[in-house]
């Protein structure tokens, strides 16, 4: 049973780096006034939903619920009058407010995000809200700076919290929610249907848009299949390749430091996993188009997305967020009908299957944080500080309430390419 008690406030924000953290350090000025309105319409939007908000002086407002718990009410509705949700996640790195639950807390934010912000500021999101910074775009430089600034952050910090493949993407579970199932077995499973899909077996010619650590293309090589793989990020080539190497499979496994924009080859089959939330919108027809281009006549092409609701994508698509600014630069997760309507249009390709399965994301994620959490100390370790491991048990949390409130799916695709006339 979830403790009701308040909680100790945790390190505040003061004692963080300010050149690592300015804008958790030095939170934005405001008016009073616009602080005082924000206030005013947190706290009725709040007290209309199941959750306790409890604040410093004792006043508490919600239906009844997970607990979030204000510690500086002032610093809390400034950062988010400023900045919206991008303050919402400042105030929590640094320390103004926690929740005993906090994955409780944000699922039902997650489940009411339409509603929270009342309908005349929604259509006034474009005055206030900021807007993507226009070096984060995905271009060749800016696709490598930006996943550089999440995926080469640390082999061995991500070694803490995944499993023993090392795969950084949603596991699907036998006879979910079997919660007995190792998720590396899950992780495994997730795997081979995606072979399956892009009929990857021995002499396939396989490319992989997104290499991770590894686990997919060692996968592949061991059906036989000859693999070449692209990241953008240095530690995982690196990783990757030595992985190759201890399993015996480096001659059929390539990875290479490269762009998807700048592969030539020829392929039977495309398998890319959770990559395209990183090309952005501006790209996705060119992703499209290099997956229709790379692949062979009667090739293959499967695909694992995250997607949200079109018209959440829609809203969002222009808007720079907490996610963005501190996790994946640049980064825009697409709806099902973006992917559908942009390979239709761009691209001879076939949709011939798309399989959901939301919930089992959720149980990565809930595997992920539990573990994330439980070895804190060896991210300190690393060279980590407390605000560091904030962020991360906020967005892997904040991630986890997407998927449990069904505001985010994941999907499997396959897509196919017809064979050329004779």
């Amino acid at each position: 049973m979830t403790s009701t008690r308040p909680l100790p406030p945790p390190v505040r924000g003061t004692a963080a780096d300010p050149v690592r953290w300015p804008d958790v350090t030095a939170p934005p000025r405001v008016s009073k006034v616009r602080r005082t309105a924000t206030s005013l319409i947190l706290r009725r939007a709040l007290g209309q939903l199941p959750l306790r908000v409890r604040y410093a002086d004792h006043d508490t407002v919600g239906l009844g619920g997970p607990l979030l718990e204000v510690y500086d009410p002032e610093a809390f509705h400034g950062r988010i009058g400023a900045q919206g949700l991008i303050g919402f996640g400042e105030s929590y790195m640094a320390g103004e407010w926690d929740a005993p639950d906090l994955v409780g807390v944000l699922t039902v934010l997650a489940a009411n995000a339409a509603e929270l912000v009342p309908a005349p500021l929604q259509r006034l999101r474009g005055l206030w809200a900021q807007r993507h910074p226009a070096a984060r775009r995905n271009t060749l430089e800016g696709a490598r700076s930006n996943i550089s600034s999440h995926y080469d952050l640390s082999n061995d910090l991500f070694a803490l919290f995944l499993d023993e493949t090392l795969t950084y993407s949603s596991a699907f579970f036998l006879g979910f929610p079997a919660r007995w199932e190792s998720l590396a077995a899950a992780q495994r499973r997730k795997i081979d249907r995606l072979l399956d899909l892009a009929g990857v077996r021995a002499g396939t010619r396989l490319l992989e848009i997104g290499t991770g650590w590894g686990e997919l293309a060692l996968r592949a090589a061991a059906r036989g299949a000859h693999v070449t793989s692209l990241t953008l990020s240095t530690e995982q080539r690196d990783r990757a390749t030595e992985r190759a190497q201890q399993a015996g499979l480096a001659d059929r496994v390539r990875i290479e430091l490269r762009d998807y924009r700048q592969e030539n080859g020829i392929y039977d089959a495309v398998v890319s996993v959770e990559m395209i939330e990183a090309v952005g919108a501006e790209f996705w027809p060119v992703y499209f188009r290099a997956l229709d281009a790379r692949l062979a006549p009667g090739g293959r092409a499967a695909l694992q997305a995250i997607t949200m609701p079109h018209d959440r994508m829609t809203a969002a698509r222009h808007t720079h967020t907490w996610i963005q600014k501190y996790v994946f630069p640049g980064g825009l997760i697409p709806s099902t009908e973006a992917i559908e309507t942009t390979a239709r249009d761009h691209t001879g390709l076939r949709l011939a299957r798309r399989d959901a399965f939301g919930a089992h994301y959720a149980e990565t994620l809930r595997l992920w944080r539990e573990r994330f959490t439980e070895r804190g100390g060896e991210v300190g370790d690393l060279g980590f500080d407390e605000v560091f491991r904030r962020l991360w048990n906020f967005y892997l949390a904040y991630s986890e309430a997407g998927f449990r409130a069904a505001y985010l799916d994941v999907q499997q695709y396959l897509f196919t390419k017809e064979t050329a006339a004779r």
